[in-house]
Order: C-alpha cells, then sequence, then structure tokens
C-alpha cells in the first residue's frame, strides 16, 4: 500500500505525543491527507502499535512510530503534542533534530487540579519560552491549542473551529495556516509568538465554558475575516 508518488511533495510531519489524544487526531488528520506522518513517543514500541491501527482505520501505510528523538530526525515539520509538564524535557531531548525546520508547539500550561483556570508560567507564553531556549535555528509556532481531540478524530464531519496561529516568523506561520486548511480548519496569522498568551489561556477558559455548560468541545470561530479555505 505505498502512495510514495502522490504524496511526494507533501512534507513529513512527525507528531511528537502522538500516541496521545490530541496527536493523535492531528496525526490521523495529516495522514489521511496524504501526509506520512511519524508518531513520536517515549516508547517506540507504544508508538509502532499505535501507527498500526492508525493505518488500519486509514487503510494506508502512511503513519510509522518512532521514538521522540528519531521521529523528530525524521520530520520535516516537527509537532509537539505533549503535557506542559514534559514541554522542556521532550524538547531537549529532540534540539538537534529540530534545527533548520519548524516546530510546531501545540502546548497548553494546564496546572492540574485546576486547569479551568489560566495559569501562564511567570505571566508570559508557554510556547514563547520554547522558542529562547531553541534559538533562532529553529522556526517554532503556536497553533491548535484550542482544537479538541473529540472534533479530529471524526474524519467525515467538518470543524466548526479556527486556529489562530502565532509565530515570530509570518512565513512559517502562514506555513502552519496552510497545514491547518488541509485539514479542514479555519485557521488565521495572529501575530507573533507573544500573542500566544492568548490562545494558551484560551484553553482553559474553554474547559470552564464545557463545565458549565455541559459540552465536551467548545470552540472559537472569528467574525469579519476570510472565509476559510
Amino acid at each position: 500500500m505505498s502512495n510514495d508518488g502522490a504524496n511526494a511533495q507533501k512534507p513529513a510531519i512527525a507528531v511528537l505525543g502522538g500516541t496521545g489524544k490530541e496527536g493523535g487526531g492531528l496525526a490521523l488528520r495529516w495522514a489521511h491527507r496524504g501526509h506520512k506522518v511519524i508518531l513520536g513517543g517515549r516508547s517506540a514500541e507504544k508508538a509502532a502499535e499505535a501507527a498500526a491501527l492508525m493505518n488500519e482505520t486509514l487503510g494506508s501505510d502512511l503513519v510509522s512510530g518512532a521514538a521522540n528523538p528519531d521521529a523528530a530526525a525524521a520530520g520535516e515539520i516537527v509537532v509537539l503534542t505533549v503535557p506542559f509538564a514534559a514541554q522542556r524535557e521532550t524538547v531537549e531531548s529532540v534540539r538537534d533534530a529540530l534545527q533548520g525546520k519548524i516546530l510546531i508547539d501545540v502546548t497548553v500550561p494546564l496546572v492540574p487540579p485546576k486547569v479551568g483556570r489560566v495559569q501562564l508560567p511567570n505571566g508570559g507564553s508557554a510556547v514563547e519560552a520554547i522558542q529562547t531556549l531553541l534559538g533562532e535555528g529553529v522556526r517554532v509556532v503556536s497553533a491548535f491549542q484550542n482544537i479538541s481531540a473529540h472534533h479530529l478524530t471524526k474524519l467525515d464531519e467538518e470543524v466548526d473551529c479556527d486556529v489562530l496561529v502565532c509565530a515570530d516568523d509570518p512565513e512559517a506561520g502562514e506555513t502552519v495556516v496552510g497545514l491547518a486548511h488541509e485539514i479542514g480548519l479555519g485557521a488565521f496569522y495572529a501575530g507573533p509568538l507573544a500573542n500566544s498568551v492568548v490562545t494558551e489561556g484560551l484553553t482553559s477558559v474553554l474547559i470552564s465554558l464545557n463545565r458549565r455548560y455541559k459540552v465536551k468541545d467548545s470552540g472559537i470561530r472569528l467574525t469579519g475575516l476570510p472565509p476559510r479555505a
């Protein structure tokens, strides 16, 4: 089951934390659109098992699994979907493999048990701190924090949510806007990484809304802008 010719122009995407719900949902959607996807995890065996199940769902062989460092090395674009507590440790473990690439950081600084309360680290963006850690050799982009994994796994349904994309490099930001459009999401470049404090904090607001109104997947829609691609 090879799709090499048809997918030669699509960048390979490594999803670190791809065995989790959010990372797995994004990985599933990108593979469904023809990208080669490498699921990264602490355990290569667990990542390979998750990849096999995803391939079975898709009827393809586009998804593979590996330990996080190997996945990061294989991906042309790398996506970080691990919990906040593991964000820095994971990035440091793959730092060399990220050089010259785009890193899409989906991290939300949730601090259990009060996940419905905004708790930004030192009052700033968790993603911006990763750009500072990695330096100019890696273009860090903040995106996808406010999309429910519940939406992503339903491939036959439209996701009625928009994505705010923040990056100090606008070109990298627009690349991620394009990746969001590919999987059926509305997406807009929302300025530099410093603005990621809004998207990171908004997740706690959405969690509070879910609890208050007894729903699972509240999201955001932007008005007054061009329609989604």
